[in-house]
């Protein structure tokens, strides 16, 4: 039987994961002991794994994740002071189910950016949209935007994604401009989308940071009512590795 025609069809068909499924199948030798409903059952497996594989790398490459983290490589070390269990449930993806939020805080290199990342790639693994923000460099963003006319089209695009990042809040002084900009993205978002952020600040000191009492209650309101929390410890991973590197 000439196989070649078939899987070309395929192909054109754009059903690659079948026709490489096929393929194999035809250069193995027992695949005669196998009746037709099985031989096509593994042909629409390979096929659903195929297309699940390129979904997965299209929203892996939208999120634009800083590290490469994973849940199943975060150290759970005593001084980290993580909660294993309340880290398995949030991998659990519950949370973006029921659209709440996540604060991350604690001290610059304790790995808040590797949580945050390794997070929203299960997010992305569980067929969510993920989508990683850094806060300094947004605001930067969102008023290049406004100079060309993609500011609402930014504000249409921050609003459909299961879960954003902010990474790095607090680090820098926020201008009046980007607290109205913050403050449309986490009311576009809040109880239909997920947020999460990360801080060197502890989060009663948030409102303070803020500055302007009237839209910081507001910001917070979108964000710190609906959250669940991480707090950090531990000392600086790079400190840590620097350490290490002295002593080699």
């Amino acid at each position: 039987m000439l196989t070649y025609p078939t899987v070309e069809k395929l192909k054109e068909m754009r059903l690659k994961g079948m026709a490489s499924a096929y393929e194999d199948q035809m250069e193995t030798q027992d695949i005669a002991s196998l009746c037709f409903d099985e031989r096509l059952g593994l042909l629409v497996d390979r096929e659903q794994t195929e297309r699940d594989n390129r979904r997965l790398k299209t929203r892996l490459t939208k999120a634009k994740l800083k590290q490469e983290a994973s849940m199943e490589d975060i150290d759970y070390g005593a001084k980290r002071e993580l909660d294993k269990a309340q880290l398995l449930d949030l991998g659990s993806c519950r949370w973006l189910k029921e659209h709440n939020n996540l604060l991350v805080t604690g001290l610059t290199g304790v790995g808040k950016t590797y949580i945050a990342c390794a997070l929203a790639q299960k997010a992305c693994r569980e067929g969510f949209t993920s989508l990683y923000l850094r806060l300094p460099r947004l605001f930067g963003d969102l008023t290049i935007a406004k100079g060309d006319g993609r500011y609402s089209k930014l504000l249409v695009r921050y609003s459909k994604v299961d879960l954003i990042v902010l990474d790095d809040w607090g680090i820098a002084p926020m201008t009046a401009e980007n607290r109205r900009d913050l403050l449309e993205i986490l009311d576009d978002r809040y109880e239909k989308k997920s947020t999460l952020i990360t801080s060197q600040l502890p989060v009663k000191k948030w409102h303070r940071y803020l500055e302007d009492p009237t839209l910081a209650d507001a910001i917070l309101d979108r964000v710190v009512h609906n959250a669940y929390r991480i707090e950090m410890g531990g000392e600086s991973i790079r400190k840590l590795k620097g350490k290490r590197k002295g002593k080699s």
